[in-house]
């Protein structure tokens, strides 16, 4: 009898995990296998003649030095308004921290478009920098070609800005609530200035947080598409990402290249998802 209860004990659990794993796998798994079935019928020379090429590399060298740019932005700017959200009461704070998470909300599309009709010439923004003005003028005393905000290099990276914002300053505000005032208070009392209490007590301890969120703004820049696609021209050798290269060979019915292009692109992926478990683990560590 009791055998038998431990039985459909054992079933009972099983099931579930059975399904859960089969739902994980058919959802995530079999997309994964089905392009490396496709990579390996690519003879090596072809493989590598396919992610080696001009515009390829051109491709990742702008998504890469964009997503770095564009993550180092974010972790500073991430700290700061993480710091205010959290350090201050001020009317209105509720709102402004329910707005961090509008790029979360919004569809990428409509970033793109948002942020074309800021940036482009023209636009409420980008026409100050319509040659001819006042601050294209600035520029020019200093030798600085035109600066266009849309569909350039610049756009890749305010877009890449726009979508990860969120990443730093989630990763950051829970660490900075956890610390507490109290903190700053005890150092101070022991004759820190503000300025020593920030640098030698308060910003070591978020170095993991720092450090998670930049990798995860990072991960996030090199895989955006939808507001990029609209906001950076996609002009090769210039203003085309690796997302976007993708589906340009898509459409051009080279499935091996935008294969070969996708699996580089996944073994990167896997590295930073590798990377981000392990500062998790190293920040579990240095809390402890």
């Amino acid at each position: 009898m009791a055998g038998s209860k431990a039985s459909v004990l054992g079933t009972s659990r099983l099931l579930p995990v059975g399904l859960a794993l089969a739902y994980g796998g058919g959802l995530v798994l079999l997309p994964i296998a089905a392009l490396l079935f496709r990579v390996t019928t690519l003879a090596p020379a072809d493989f590598w003649r396919m992610v080696t090429t001009p515009a390829a590399l051109a491709a990742y060298q702008l998504t890469f030095f964009s997503a770095g740019l564009a993550a180092s932005i974010n972790t500073v700017a991430g700290l700061v308004l993480a710091w205010i959200l959290v350090r201050y009461e001020f009317p209105g704070r509720e709102v402004a921290n329910a707005i961090v998470d509008l790029p979360f909300a919004m569809p990428n599309a409509v970033a793109g478009v948002t942020l074309a009709f800021l940036y482009a010439p023209g636009g409420p923004i980008g026409r100050f920098f319509d040659p001819g003005t006042p601050l294209a003028q600035v520029f020019g005393w200093f030798g600085i070609a035109p600066v266009q905000l849309a569909y350039s290099q610049f756009g890749v990276i305010l877009a890449m800005v726009f979508v990860t914002l969120p990443f730093v300053v989630r990763a950051i505000q829970p660490v900075l609530m956890a610390l507490g005032p109290e903190i700053e208070e005890a150092a101070i009392t022991l004759g820190a200035t503000p300025r020593q209490t920030f640098w030698r007590v308060i910003l070591p301890l978020l170095i993991p947080a720092l450090l998670t969120g930049f990798v995860l703004a990072f991960s996030r820049s090199v895989g955006e598409y939808g507001a990029v696609v609209l906001l950076s021209g996609n002009i090769p050798f210039s203003t085309l990402t690796a997302p976007v290269y993708i589906y340009q060979r898509l459409e051009e019915y080279d499935y091996g290249g935008a294969a070969a292009v996708s699996f580089l692109m996944m073994l990167v992926s896997l590295a930073i998802l590798l990377l981000i478990n392990m500062l998790q683990i190293w920040s579990q560590r240095y809390d402890d």
